[in-house]
């Protein structure tokens, strides 16, 4: 990777160090993501099996029952794709599910009732999402583990109804993750077109009140269009597009671990990033040759070749400046190899999720450490959490009033709303201090 020293760069050298790839905003994606949408809006399943074939080269057999369409995977379809996973990688997935069950079960809502003054009682309450629609990415990477992240939670926070949709043929195992996370309803599609079919819902595939999941810039902007669609009133989770990792490493790190780190995400896709920030120039050179040597024996090298490209290290004076540049880039992912993890990590205030020391590999957080692997990318880690339970679940407040409460209240309510010129508003509540006067 190249490398760059942060500070003999301009300001506008310093904000190119850290541009990622197109993602979003492009008007030629926008244009053919949006063709997508309004067919799949306007012709349902039609358009999906059509897409299917194109972008999928899947053409869908019904291969159990006349009666059961072939978007949806059959009880008995899903019974044998699961009997066709080994034993080693049931008992990998139940280990995962178990911590990622822990994790998330701490998270459970506490309602919130409080009087904020004598008679003004005020709650906040919590209900499940009741309809969600959670999106597996499949090609050449079949998402195991993106199954266990959504659809625990999803479980766990009581969401009604739980659609998956995933790209044909969906990996036997995706199948068997879902069905032990209680998903009965498995959908043969992809990419942006299953955010369409999600967002509007078909003959087949019924519409959710929520989309779920990450994917890459065609399922993002999917994800963008339809959020602000005025056909459909569905929500997405966040901004979840390619895979991104900053490492930040003194001179004590070990640079094989920050080699095979830094090409655990780059093996994700060719729109990949990859960055290191550290104040060792030598440390640097040192990731740089064994970056060399453990890509050449990695099957995927092609594609983390191409996203190393994209990729880079940045020299700093200190593990001050460290943080101040990874808090400027916000990245998806944040692993901080140093002799004092903590003391780094009390400066970081942007990144979807952090992993500490030198035996907290990012896959840890992937696969079964326990915490959620979808994160907001792009810098969106600046503003956007995590997922956690609470995104499945919609948060609403209450208040009571006694007449005592109105009393007390009133003319505080009154008077601002007089000088907001709303007299509608402060004669709600006038009306009422005068019954209590008769």
């Amino acid at each position: 990777m190249d490398i760059l020293t942060w500070a003999a760069l301009s300001t506008d050298e310093q904000k190119a160090s850290l541009k990622r790839s197109p993602l979003i905003g492009d008007s030629g994606l926008e244009q053919s993501v949006r063709a997508i949408v309004d067919a799949v809006a306007s012709r349902g399943d039609a358009a999906l099996k059509e897409f299917n074939q194109k972008f999928d080269g899947a053409k869908l057999v019904n291969i159990s029952s006349a009666n059961i369409d072939s978007l949806r995977l059959s009880e008995s379809e899903i019974s044998a794709a699961s009997a066709r996973v080994s034993a080693e990688l049931k008992t990998a997935i139940a280990q995962a599910m178990a911590n990622i069950d822990v994790f998330h079960s701490a998270q459970q809502f506490r309602p919130i009732d409080i009087e904020t003054q004598a008679g003004v009682r005020c709650e906040l309450r919590s209900e499940p999402i009741e309809k969600v629609g959670l999106y597996i990415p499949g090609g050449s990477a079949p998402l195991i583990s993106t199954v266990l992240m959504l659809a625990l939670p999803a479980k766990i926070a009581g969401c009604e109804q739980r659609v998956l949709v995933s790209p044909p043929p969906i990996n036997d195992a995706i199948v068997y993750a879902a069905n032990v996370c209680g998903i009965t309803e498995i959908y043969q599609v992809g990419g942006a077109q299953a955010i369409a079919a999600l967002a509007f819902g078909t003959e087949t595939i019924p519409c959710v009140d929520k989309i779920f999941g990450p994917g890459n810039r065609y399922v993002t902007e999917a994800k963008r269009l339809v959020s602000q669609d005025s056909r459909c009133t569905v929500s997405i989770d966040m901004p979840a597009g390619p895979s991104e990792v900053l490492v930040i490493a003194d001179s004590d790190a070990n640079a094989q671990f920050i080699a095979a780190d830094l090409l655990s995400q780059a093996e994700h896709g060719p729109d990949s990033q990859v960055i290191l920030v550290t104040d060792s120039e030598p440390l640097a050179q040192e990731v740089n040759q064994a970056l060399e040597s453990q890509l050449a024996a990695l099957p995927r090298q092609e594609i983390a070749a191409t996203a190393l490209k994209g990729s880079r290290t940045i020299l700093v004076k200190d593990m001050q400046e460290a943080a101040l540049v990874s808090n400027r880039y916000g990245p998806e992912h944040l692993i901080i190899q140093t002799r004092f993890p903590r003391d780094v990590l009390n400066h970081i205030r942007a990144a979807g999720s952090v992993f500490l020391g030198a035996y907290t590999p990012e896959s840890v957080g992937d696969y079964a450490s326990g915490t959620n692997h979808v994160l907001p990318t792009y810098g969106y880690s600046r503003a956007v959490s995590s997922l956690s339970l609470a995104d499945f679940s919609r948060r609403f407040t209450v208040q009571e009033l006694s007449a005592k409460g109105l009393l007390g209240l009133g003319q505080a309510v009154m008077t601002l709303a007089s000088n907001e010129l709303l007299d509608a508003h402060k004669n709600a509540v006038a009306v009422r201090l005068a019954s209590l006067k008769d």
